[in-house]
């Protein structure tokens, strides 16, 4: 059985042994499922899920954060009595291939304020980004490069 199903089914065994439908409670279910299936790990075929549940919540915690300080960082710029925006249009070399990643990783920068995707290359090697605060060229690709596209390449390929 998929160990997905599994946790998700345990997390429902949850909400019926205790009566309470809230997210609250159907989050806290599926917590303590998950700690059961990894108390348990031995018994169940080997899976991937234990690996993949730790990488996505470290993708969306990265995710939030790098949206928080974007949105800040926009704020900050639009309110500041002097207007101190670097645009520029940036080639970021690409080592995810795949077209799921390419769309995660485009979809990510474009819902970070500050940044938009404009375009990949025919042979999936550069990707063009729109950005209005660029102060060095090669941190601005290394930041993209260790952050989102570290982080797609994890849980994609």
């Amino acid at each position: 059985m998929n160990t997905l199903l599994l946790n998700t089914l345990l997390a429902l065994s949850w909400i019926a042994l205790t009566g309470t439908f809230t997210p609250a409670n159907l989050l806290f279910g599926f917590v303590l499922g998950y700690g059961l299936l990894a108390f348990t790990q031995r018994l169940l075929p080997p899976s991937r899920y234990f690996t993949m549940v730790p990488r996505v919540i470290a993708f969306v915690l990265l995710f939030l954060a790098e949206l928080i300080q974007a949105n800040l960082r926009v704020a900050f710029s639009v309110l500041s009595p002097r207007l101190d925006l670097r645009p520029a249009v940036v080639a970021i070399p690409l080592s995810v291939r795949s077209d799921p990643a390419i769309t995660l990783l485009a979809n990510l920068i474009t819902l970070t304020p500050g940044t938009l995707y404009l375009d990949v290359s025919e042979d999936r090697q550069v990707m063009y980004v729109h950005t209005i605060h660029v102060h060095d060229l090669e941190q601005f690709r290394q930041g993209i490069k260790n952050g989102f596209e570290r982080r797609v390449k994890e849980l994609l390929e």
